[in-house]
């Protein structure tokens, strides 16, 4: 792994490369920026730029790993290659990580290779391959990369943290590599980003649901304080409960699954408040929807699949969302006169 000074070698080109010297520990501003992009919190603009990085000293013989370029997927790579000597090539995939990146396209095989190209990595080692993480596979042909570029594309582990093993096994990956995981603590680390992105929509919502609390319903301030518990709990169960309940909700259906917490929730909600299990019917035919589509923007990063795919899932469940929320402003007007 480190420099090699053996005749008809290259020579180490560290000092004369294009490529960005990085650390391997994590700074404090590291450990905030990420705090914040898991608040959502400037996290579209969470990256760094393409291009050639280096941890150590490489030299000819050091690996040559592959990251996108949304700056906590760089980061978690560059932490786990402590001891490393290493060249990372960072594609441009407009701040997205690297299993959301290669389904949508951005880390692919023209950006590897034209990035290659870009970097000249070849002038800086004697052999021929680079380490793309296993998660990208889905973007990258390797056949086409070696095609065009001449390397030849090695999938390493799952978790960078598997890295120093695999590199160990002689880049030989073993089953528990292969496997991804979605334990509880995985899953509820994304419920941040998710609960503050459920918040966008809610000033329009809660104004919408003040005028027909003070329009339209009796004692409407009341109520509407009340709703306004309901409609935060109704959040909080699509963005933190759903995922951390996620293994043990029946169906494979987001939709089904979200729906059935939402009924569980709104119910329990009724017995509490209206010591029935009906309580407001308007709360029934609603708040098991929104709980439901809240859960659809788990699919990307779970391992529990939709058995039909979000999008065709989305045609069939979104005219029963209409025809519930209908149901639910007839049931409201009836009330009303």
């Amino acid at each position: 792994m480190g420099n090699c000074s053996c005749q008809n070698k290259k020579p180490n080109s560290v000092n004369n490369s294009n490529a960005i010297e990085v650390k391997t520990e994590m700074s404090i501003m590291d450990t905030i920026g990420r705090w914040k992009a898991r608040w959502n919190i400037g996290r579209m603009n969470y990256k760094i730029s393409p291009g050639l990085y280096m941890t150590g000293r490489p030299g000819p013989d050091s690996e040559v790993f592959i990251s996108s370029n949304y700056k906590m997927s760089f980061d978690i790579l560059r932490k786990n290659l402590n001891g490393i000597n290493s060249w990372i090539i960072v594609l441009d995939t407009a701040g997205i990580n690297v299993w959301c990146a290669a389904g949508k396209g951005t880390f692919g095989t023209d950006e590897l290779v034209r990035m290659i190209d870009q970097t000249s990595i070849k002038d800086h080692i004697d052999h021929k391959r680079i380490i793309v993480p296993q998660l990208g596979a889905p973007g990258i042909s390797a056949h086409e990369v070696k095609k065009r570029s001449g390397l030849n594309v090695v999938y390493g582990p799952v978790k960078a943290s598997d890295i120093k093993n695999f590199l160990k096994n002689n880049r030989e990956i073993t089953d528990k590599m292969k496997k991804v995981t979605f334990t509880f603590f995985e899953r509820l680390v994304l419920t941040p980003t998710e609960f503050v992105l459920s918040l966008k929509y809610s000033p329009l919502f809660l104004i919408l649901l003040f005028l027909v609390d003070i329009i339209i319903g009796k004692n409407g301030l009341e109520v509407f304080y009340k709703d306004i518990l309901i409609f935060f709990g109704a959040l909080f169960s699509g963005t933190v409960l759903f995922p951390a309940l996620l293994p043990f909700l029946p169906f494979r259906s987001f939709a089904l699954k979200g729906w059935i917490l939402g009924m569980i929730y709104i119910v329990t909600i009724n017995l509490m408040a209206f010591n029935s299990i009906q309580g407001n019917y308007v709360h029934m035919l609603t708040i098991p929807i929104l709980v439901s589509f809240l859960s659809y923007n788990f699919t990307g990063s779970s391992t529990y699949t939709s058995l039909t795919g979000v999008e065709k899932e989305l045609k069939i469940s979104l005219p029963l969302y209409g025809i519930s929320i209908l149901s639910g402003v007839v049931v409201l007007l009836i009330n009303f006169f």
